[in-house]
Order: C-alpha cells, then sequence, then structure tokens
C-alpha cells in the first residue's frame, strides 16, 4: 500500500508470533529495505514502512524465507487471522488456528479487509477488534462461531471448526456479502440455527494478565527497527507475541519496559502528521501525547480530513486544516466543526493541558 513516505507492507506471522530470530532478522529487513520504522496495526499484524517500489520485491522474497509471509499473494490474503495473546501450543485457539492454515485453499476469495477472530479462552477478549469471523467461547463453555454483527453463534467441534468457517465464507459470498464488504453490513438471513450467545467479555487486563510475559505498549503503535531488535535480543527472550492493543507480549521477558496496557496514550489515535506526510498540514502526536492524560474519552488527532488512523467516529476529533485544527466531538476526522482553526496552545488550555 502506498504511503506518504513509501509503501507500507504489512507482515501477518503466523499465529501472531515472531521467534526472537525473526524479530531481530524483520528488524533487519527494516532498515535495509525501508525506513526503519515498523507499524503495529490493530489487527496485530506489522508493517514496515518507507519501502521502495525497487526493494519491494526483494523484501517479499526475504519476508517468505523467514517463513512470515506466503509466497501466493491470494493466500497471503487469506492469513488476516487474530488470537489472543494467551493462547497455548495445544489449546482450542491454536488448534483452531493450525486448522485454518492447512486449509486457506478452502476458503472463497473474500474482500480485502475480511478478519478471522480466533477468541476462544475463558471468555471473549477480542469484541472490539475488527473481525468477522468469530471463533468464542459461549456462557455454557462450548465454542462458537458468530457472524459479526449477529448477537448469536452456532456451536462448533474444535476439530470441525475449519470446515464450519469455509462454510460461513461461502455463504457470505454466495449470499451478496462481497458487495457489503464486511460481515456487520451484510444483512442476508443466517444459514442454520444460530442460538448461543458469547459469555461476557473479559477486560484486557485479565486477558493480558494470562499471557506468556509483559506487555510492552508502543506509543501510537510505531517502533524503531533498532529498538524491536534490541527488544527481541534481550536475554531469556523467547518470541514476541502481537496484540491488537498497540503492543507487544514478550514471552520469556521478565519485566516491562513500556507503556503499561492502562496507559492513556495508547488510547490515542493519531497519524504522522507533518512532516512525515505530505497531505498533513500539521504536527500530530505530540499534541496528542500532550492531551492524552487530560481526555478520558476517545482522542483521534488527524493531521487532515482522511483521517488515516482512525476510519471510525471518536468522541474528540482535531482534523488538521491550513496549518491549524478543527474539533469536532462524537465524530470522525473532516466533519464539521465545534471550532475551527486552532491552535494547538489553544486546544491545550480547552482541556487544562497547559
Amino acid at each position: 500500500m502506498e504511503a506518504g513516505d513509501g509503501l507500507l507492507v504489512r507482515v501477518r506471522p503466523p499465529l501472531g508470533r515472531l521467534t526472537a530470530m525473526q524479530a531481530v532478522a524483520l528488524a533487519h529487513l527494516g532498515r535495509q529495505h525501508g525506513n526503519g520504522l515498523i507499524d503495529l496495526t490493530n489487527r496485530a499484524a506489522l508493517q514496515i514502512r518507507g519501502v521502495s517500489a525497487q526493494s519491494h520485491p526483494v523484501l517479499i522474497a526475504q519476508l517468505v524465507a523467514l517463513g512470515l509471509t506466503d509466497a501466493d499473494p491470494a493466500r497471503e490474503a487469506r492469513r488476516a487471522i487474530i488470537l489472543t495473546p494467551d493462547w497455548q501450543a495445544g489449546d482450542d485457539s491454536y488448534r483452531i488456528a493450525q486448522a485454518l492454515l492447512e486449509r486457506l485453499d478452502d476458503l472463497p476469495n473474500l474482500p480485502p479487509k475480511i478478519g478471522i477472530a480466533i477468541d476462544t479462552g475463558p471468555a471473549p477478549a477480542l469484541q472490539q477488534v475488527p473481525a468477522d469471523f468469530r471463533f468464542e467461547r459461549s456462557e455454557s463453555g462450548a465454542i462458537i462461531l458468530r457472524a459479526d454483527g449477529r448477537a448469536m453463534g452456532t456451536p462448533v467441534r474444535t476439530g470441525l471448526s475449519a470446515q464450519a468457517l469455509i462454510a460461513l465464507a461461502r455463504w457470505f459470498v454466495a449470499s451478496g456479502g462481497t458487495a457489503s464488504g464486511r460481515m456487520a453490513r451484510h444483512h442476508a438471513p443466517m444459514p442454520g440455527e444460530a442460538d448461543m450467545a458469547p459469555a461476557a467479555a473479559r477486560s484486557l487486563q485479565t486477558a493480558l494478565a494470562q499471557a506468556p510475559g509483559p506487555f510492552h505498549g508502543i506509543p501510537f503503535g510505531q517502533i524503531e527497527a533498532g529498538d524491536l531488535a534490541a527488544m527481541a535480543s534481550h536475554p531469556g527472550v523467547i518470541a514476541l507475541r502481537l496484540t491488537p492493543w498497540r503492543g507487544l507480549v514478550v514471552e520469556g521477558g521478565t519485566q516491562n519496559s513500556g507503556l503499561a496496557a492502562s496507559d492513556p496514550l495508547l488510547r490515542v489515535d493519531a497519524c504522522p502528521g507533518a512532516p512525515a506526510c505530505p497531505q498533513a498540514s500539521v504536527a500530530t502526536r505530540g499534541l496528542a501525547a500532550r492531551l492524552a492524560p487530560h481526555v478520558g474519552e476517545s482522542l483521534h488527532v488527524s493531521g487532515c480530513a482522511k483521517g488515516c488512523a482512525r476510519p471510525a467516529p471518536a468522541d474528540i476529533v482535531l482534523t488538521g486544516r491550513d496549518g491549524g485544527f478543527d474539533l469536532a466531538r462524537k465524530a470522525r476526522a473532516g466533519s464539521p466543526a465545534e471550532h475551527a482553526a486552532l491552535t494547538p496552545d489553544q486546544i491545550l488550555a480547552l482541556f487544562g493541558a497547559r
């Protein structure tokens, strides 16, 4: 995907896990072929930034050699699978993910943003994470397959999970889901009986407490390649697990050297802004960092009206325009302003952050 600083190359490691060796190698590739910045996405993937068109084919070949991407673009597109970071080898989440990876070729061609959440821990933890097909634990402890946007799911046996998902994905395509683009926007009658509700969601802190290492939160979900390599090279570190919460679980790590999961900075959405993005007329992340402790609601600071960092509405949105900021509430970037052409100092004063 083209961005202001070059191509973005998205990497979805199998099971959302990079071995320490893979993480160090990926960091090296980020410096060699990109600008040394790596994003963590809200779908538990990585993005290598600043890749040139000339470097792209070489980078892809090296990622394939590391086992971090598929040589077949069609198969790679089907690997949009998110797991909760507390999975263990041999548990239900692991078994379902492995079964799906083995049967990727049986999935139909789906719209680009379609994703699969495997959320079969003691209770769901990924319900606020974008996904279209959800494996979850029900109130009774059974595993269910639920279409996003529907309250109820269908019970499935772990050994038949891949078969059930393939059938649901084929129904989605056959019933016109491709035109809708996402499951939550597709309102065709569901096949079969969906009559089991997911269990009440567990908190982020509860899910991370069961992970095999400390959580390392990263401001704005962007890390320098050298810092990623250093984290993976620390004594005792076995692997890094990706999360959709702007952070990594350091498998084998002993202490958290990043932001805690409760840090307000991890709630803020802000694009790179000026001068990194030519579309932006304002700097964004410095302002966002200063505002974060003073805004208890969702906050989006966007360099322009495109709103790349957060397509969804936010309680407070600041949109850059001609060197100033427009402020709107319960809105998307570019929405009509409640206050227009504000300076950073005026915004900080408005929220008592000076």
